[in-house]
């Protein structure tokens, strides 16, 4: 008679015990991370936070020259802000901000989307000419620009003017572009466009790139207009993408002071002065740091809420089933 094995339970493997003294649970590294991102977030809030805290202090305070250089300044409240906001000199400034905004704004994301639907139907040629003149125009540095715009209208050796004269425009031999305050917005507004429009083309290219060629073919056999295909698949597949460089946009040109502050320091008069020119401007000529600072206040809460009307109506749209 065969004899019968005995069986055995299998063995189990157990993971040895921890040793004593280490505790159970995340492992101890989990800290490296934070560690590692701590500087960054620690110059983003020395470098932004604490300049608008700042900021904020010195509009609620009595700062002038001599509390400057003392630092004795007495806390008044919001008589700055009321003191603001009943010059109307703010409030002409305040207009000419916006419209220079809408202008800008405009011109900016009508032209960025034709030379994008432009470059997408290019060869590969010509798509890389355009997108290198982009990135190429983009890369100028904002007072390099400015700069060559002042020389490009220059009154007596600019080769606007002489290009021209030489048309057979003799109203313009001489022509005092920057003495003008209708000329110098106009320069203004398109020297910010085309700083602006390669950023904004290069993104809606990109964006354009991801659109299914299915669609628009399938929108040309059905008769489809160029016009009625962007209407109908390309900007509302792109509307979070058009919808983002817009606010960029709006950010860029409501704190556009560089290019002003270079080319005219908010002249003729006060015809190309903004709100953050308005703000430099009040801070410096008299010494007047708090009411500057409750004008760069007021300027942040005003492009805080564009923007936040803005991204209401691209939420609102996104939770439109339609």
């Amino acid at each position: 008679m065969p004899a019968v094995r005995e069986r055995t339970a299998p063995r189990v493997h157990r993971p040895p015990h921890p040793p004593p003294g280490r505790r159970r649970g995340r492992p101890s590294h989990t800290f490296w991370p934070y560690a590692l991102i701590a500087p960054a977030i620690g110059g983003m809030l020395y470098l932004l936070v604490y300049p608008l805290v700042r900021a904020v202090v010195i509009s609620l305070q009595d700062f002038r020259l001599r509390q400057l250089i003392t630092g004795d300044a007495e806390f008044v409240g919001l008589r700055n802000y009321r003191t603001l906001l009943s010059d109307p000199r703010f409030w002409e400034v305040t207009g000419r901000t916006f419209a220079f905004m809408a202008v800008n704004v405009v011109l900016i994301m009508s032209i960025s989307t034709l030379v994008a639907l432009m470059t997408e139907r290019m060869g590969r040629f010509g798509r890389t000419v355009v997108l290198c003149s982009l990135v190429l125009a983009w890369a100028m540095p904002v007072v390099a620009a400015t700069t060559v715009f002042q020389w490009l209208f220059h009154s007596e050796f600019g080769i606007v003017n002489q290009s021209l004269t030489a048309l057979g425009f003799g109203s313009f031999d001489r022509y005092p572009w920057f003495a003008n305050g209708t000329a110098a917005f106009a320069i203004l507004v398109l020297l910010i466009v085309w700083q602006s429009v390669p950023f904004a083309a290069i993104t809606l290219y990109s964006a354009l790139t991801t659109v299914p060629a299915e669609l628009y073919e399938s929108a040309r056999m059905d008769g489809a207009s160029a016009s009625r295909v962007f209407r109908s698949i390309t900007f509302p597949m792109l509307r979070p993408i058009f919808m983002l460089v817009l606010s960029l946009e709006v950010i860029w040109t409501f704190k556009a002071f560089v290019q002003i502050w270079v080319m005219t320091r908010g002249g003729p008069g006060d015809a190309t002065t903004i709100l953050p020119v308005y703000a430099v401007q009040t801070a410096l000529s008299s010494q007047r740091y708090d009411l500057g600072s409750a004008a760069s206040m007021v300027t942040v809460v005003l492009m805080s809420g564009v923007l936040v009307l803005y991204f209401r109506q691209m939420f609102r749209q996104e939770d439109d089933p339609r």
